[in-house]
């Protein structure tokens, strides 16, 4: 475990408390997020996923959202993420897409499977073929799929993520 400064750790039990406030609110899982950006927090979020039948409303992705919105940017450009555990693989595709400077956590995916929150499976089902995975990835040659990255390419007002 990494060790870090005062700011992480007042910025962790923030997050920590978030978890804390959905959990016994029944909106969701014990999950909290903060996302902080020069010492200012932007946004607090705690997981949703029950209160809203959303299964993308972790409190990552949540905060994600909310800081967004503040920023009027679609990055997290020089943003601390502070989460109570350890991002899942979607929080942790969603964070890499965002750009955050870096990612705080407090406790581990191995403490989040022993409470029954255990997305191993989910990186084991990445390595698998597509047809061969629990739910079936089909991949159907369309002619047209590839027209519309060609669309892309050659678009000269596009902004780059």
């Amino acid at each position: 475990m990494e060790q870090t400064g005062n700011n992480d750790l007042f910025f962790l039990e923030m997050a920590i408390a978030e978890a804390v406030k959905g959990m016994e609110a029944g909106e969701g899982g014990p999950f909290g997020c903060v996302i902080v950006k020069d010492n200012q927090v932007l946004a607090k979020a705690h997981n949703r996923v029950l209160c809203t039948n959303d299964p993308t409303a972790h409190a990552e992705v949540v905060a994600i959202r909310e800081a967004c919105k503040q920023l009027n940017d679609f990055q997290l450009t020089g943003c601390t993420v502070y989460s109570s555990c350890e991002p899942c693989p979607m929080c942790m595709g969603a964070l890499y897409w965002a750009r955050p400077e870096r990612i705080v956590f407090a406790a581990s995916k191995q403490d989040a499977a022993a409470a029954g929150f255990d997305d191993s499976f989910i990186y084991e089902e990445i390595a698998i073929p597509h047809a061969a995975r629990q739910i079936p990835f089909v991949h159907v040659i369309h002619p047209e799929a590839g027209s519309v990255f060609e669309k892309w390419k050659a678009m000269e007002n596009k902004t780059l993520y």
